[in-house]
């Protein structure tokens, strides 16, 4: 039965919208650390470098620009008996708090990362509407960093790169007393809609042939934590960061380019190796997350679209690293060619779940970010805006995810590997954050340098 909430039409009708399978997901994964859906530090953060001076005035009307043009930003998800429905609320102006950042001390760049992690670290309520919050610390009138903070319930990392490109084509158009020329977009509530008349058919039925015998006997591999779960303890996730050195970077982009593989395939390589040594199981299942759209219709939309998906790399009978590549590649194109909603896959397998349920074990995702959106107007005048990518400052306190870890990889601009690792502090120590770092760090340079390296000489 779906999940469904009314919205009410401009005629006056009720029209019944479904609730998502990704909303779905993230409800099942909370821990009801609120009185609403979702966690208050279930949060995206991200910051831009502002170099320019910036019309605080046409910034606010362009911020409630977005939260009309993208109603998700509006939309609420309420509890009840049938697990939950949305309701869509009318626009509600945006908050923007502007703050002087300190210009002496430290490097401007080191500043800008740690104004950007204390606004990571804020709780936002979820039942605060809009869904959208912004900061603008300034340096000086032409030197500033604007940073969005929005629920998870109404973005995703690729939403944010949408929202921030539609929000620069908003201010251009305001900051010289005219409106943004941009193409109707489409809503959430229609990818609701496009999942529950797509939960079955011929597509369908084929991959979940396929999800059902790629992943007959599986479980999701997790990590032993240091601690175990415990109830009665609220999550407390921080975050370690960290930057490959430069030649390291390129020789693992280099690598990737080949063995004609993508350089996610690369790191998935590592990684699963990284599992395998870590928990002593060859056969490895870890999950990642696509952007979730299936359709191109869908590649302007804000919401939470990503989806969840299973990567099983068998290493059985792997006697070197390039083996481990081979399956890897293998398992990531038959992954996303058979991709479908990840509940989909959980009705026909659910014991890949059980170690969510061990309270030994953490479940550690991986993924790599997509890359930065380009901006529209860059060429024109007016202030220039660059996502802060390069982070280097590691955090204590840090917006939170569902359950588990989550190790994300970026391909910087000028060819630099960078990443994180956020993890539950009331689960793992800093120190083996650390390790795990920089376990992989090596397993990538030998993986990429020497790749018949037989793994029992590992």
């Amino acid at each position: 039965m779906s999940i469904t909430a009314a919205v009410p039409q401009a005629d006056g009708r009720a029209q019944r919208i479904p609730l998502s399978y990704n909303q779905q997901f993230l409800r099942a994964f909370d821990k009801g650390e609120t009185d609403g859906a979702f966690g208050h530090r279930h949060t995206l953060v991200c910051g831009w470098r502002v170099t320019g001076a910036v019309d605080t005035d046409a910034l606010r009307r362009a911020l409630d620009d977005m939260v009309e043009r993208h109603e998700v930003l509006r939309t609420a998800v309420v509890g009840d008996d049938e697990g939950g429905h949305q309701v869509v609320h009318p626009p509600t102006p945006v908050a923007l708090e502007v703050t002087d950042l300190p210009g002496t001390g430290v490097p401007r760049d080191l500043r800008a990362e740690e104004f950007l992690n204390d606004l990571d670290a804020a709780p936002y309520p979820v039942r605060e509407l809009p869904h959208l919050r912004a900061f603008l610390g300034r340096f000086d009138a032409t030197d500033a960093v604007l940073v969005l903070a929005t629920h998870h319930t109404s973005t995703d990392a690729w939403s944010l790169q949408v929202l921030m490109r539609d929000l620069v084509a908003a201010y251009r158009a305001r900051a010289t007393g005219g409106t943004a020329d941009l193409e109707e977009a489409v809503q959430y509530r229609e990818f609701a809609r496009y999942q529950q008349e797509n939960a079955d058919g011929g597509r369908t039925d084929l991959a979940r042939a396929y999800w059902r015998e790629r992943l007959a006997g599986a479980e999701i591999t997790g990590i032993a934590s240091d601690r175990p779960s415990r109830a009665d303890l609220p999550s407390a996730y921080g975050v370690h960061r960290f930057v490959f050195d430069a030649g390291l970077s390129r020789k693992v982009v280099e690598f990737a380019r080949a063995e004609r593989c993508t350089p996610f395939m690369v790191l998935a390589a590592a990684y699963s190796v990284l599992l395998r040594r870590r928990t002593g199981t060859t056969d490895v299942v870890f999950p990642t997350f696509s952007s979730g759209r299936y359709e191109e219709r869908f590649a302007d939309s804000v919401g939470p679209f990503f989806n969840f998906v299973p990567i099983r790399v068998d290493t059985g009978d792997c006697t070197t690293l390039a083996d481990v590549l081979a399956r890897s590649r293998e398992a990531c194109v038959g992954a996303y060619r058979n991709e479908i909603p990840f509940a989909r896959i959980a009705e026909d397998s659910p014991a890949l779940l059980a170690p969510f349920a061990d309270g030994l074990l953490a479940v550690v995702a991986f993924e790599v970010l997509q890359s930065a959106f380009p901006l529209d107007g860059e060429e024109a005048d007016g202030p220039r805006f660059a996502e802060i990518r390069r982070r280097t400052l590691s955090q204590r306190v840090s917006s939170a995810i569902p359950d588990g870890g989550l190790w994300a990889m970026d391909v910087l601009p000028g060819g630099e590997l960078a990443g994180s690792l956020k993890f539950d502090h009331n689960r793992f120590d800093e120190h083996t954050a650390r390790e795990l770092v920089e376990q992989f760090r090596h397993l990538l340079a030998t993986l990429s340098s020497a790749p018949h390296t037989p793994l029992s000489h590992l």
